[in-house]
């Protein structure tokens, strides 16, 4: 099979091209830096270019903009838009399956129920990155009703591992600088699913031609406070920690500093919207997902975290002493 993959050199991109490869398919890809070596061709997808000619039989899409600090104008091009645009070379292609990966934001950040299923309506907040998510699974979606091209919507969880930016080196990076803390004092749920189930799951996805125009959670099936998740980058890092504080607190200074940091001209995932992210009290079934597509994962936090750590060593990011000072 010939998969064609966006936001390529991303970290769900790239090792998914990895595990495709040692299947035996034949994986092209396009972002925003070309990578000729692993088959990347440069491109944007907002804008016509050579990259369309090498959509293929399957297109895994990825690309988006994963942050919290960028404005609607900018991720409704790349995250919606840009869609649409990658929808239209596949069709034109005659691209057989379209597998599109959402999040599970698409719920909100707040207010939704504690095990919420995908058959609980999404929500749009005001978030850019919520709102645009939303948008896209609604192109994709009906792009499918229409009888374009086959369509599967996943929506992951908290994705973290080697590599990953969001969930694993960029809280390491505010850690280091003492400049991480926690509203809720805490206890807001996360729920982690490490880089390799997510992988599976996709893998399974995009082989299951029978589940089309369907909706799939997959987290690693459990939530877990957030000062247990980033607590194990304080023993990675010999540090004590999260500081935890009330979440008025908390977002108050995550907003001061979101702010000052936006008067520079920069943009900052420090801010107010990330604050109230760690406030979430609900987790995301996947019951969905182990009984139509058989998934299943299989790496929990605690070696999840480990291999985590072995690679960070292994990339000279922290050293080899793990145990908290006192």
């Amino acid at each position: 099979m010939r998969v064609f993959i966006t936001g390529a050199n991303g970290f769900i991109g790239r090792e998914l091209a990895l595990r495709f490869r040692d299947l035996g398919h034949i994986v092209d890809g396009v972002d925003l830096r070309p990578d000729p070596e692993a088959g990347v061709i440069g491109g944007d997808i907002t804008r016509e270019g050579p990259w369309q000619d090498f959509v293929a039989d399957l297109v895994v899409h990825t690309a988006a903009v994963v942050s919290n600090g960028v404005g609607m104008d900018e991720q409704w091009r790349v995250t919606t838009l840009g869609t649409r645009k990658v929808l239209d070379a596949a069709v034109r292609n005659g691209a057989r399956w379209f597998l599109h990966l959402s999040s599970i934001r698409a719920f909100s950040d707040v207010g939704f129920p504690d095990g919420v299923t995908e058959e609980h309506p999404v929500r749009p907040d005001g978030n850019p990155y919520v709102d645009t998510k939303i948008a896209s699974e609604q192109v994709v979606l009906q792009a499918h009703a229409a009888g374009e091209i086959a369509v599967t919507v996943v929506r992951p969880g908290d994705v973290y591992g080697p590599g990953s930016r969001p969930w694993t080196l960029m809280p390491l990076e505010l850690i280091k600088k003492n400049q991480f803390l926690l509203p809720a004092n805490g206890n807001g749920i996360f729920s982690p699913v490490y880089i390799d189930d997510l992988i599976e799951g996709l893998l399974i996805a995009a082989n299951s031609h029978g589940n089309t125009g369907q909706v799939f959670t997959l987290t690693g099936g459990v939530g877990v406070t957030c000062k247990e998740f980033f607590g194990h980058y304080y023993r990675m890092l010999g540090k004590r920690g999260p500081l935890c504080l009330p979440t008025p607190v908390a977002v108050g200074i995550a907003a001061a500093a979101g702010r000052a940091i936006g008067l520079t001209g920069a943009s900052t995932e420090f801010n107010a919207i990330s604050m109230r992210y760690f406030t979430r009290t609900g987790t995301y079934s996947i019951g969905k997902a182990r009984r139509m597509l058989g998934y299943e994962p299989r790496v929990d936090l605690a070696e999840g975290m480990a291999r985590t750590e072995r690679w960070l060593q292994d990339h000279n990011l922290i050293g080899y002493a793990s145990r908290p000072r006192r």
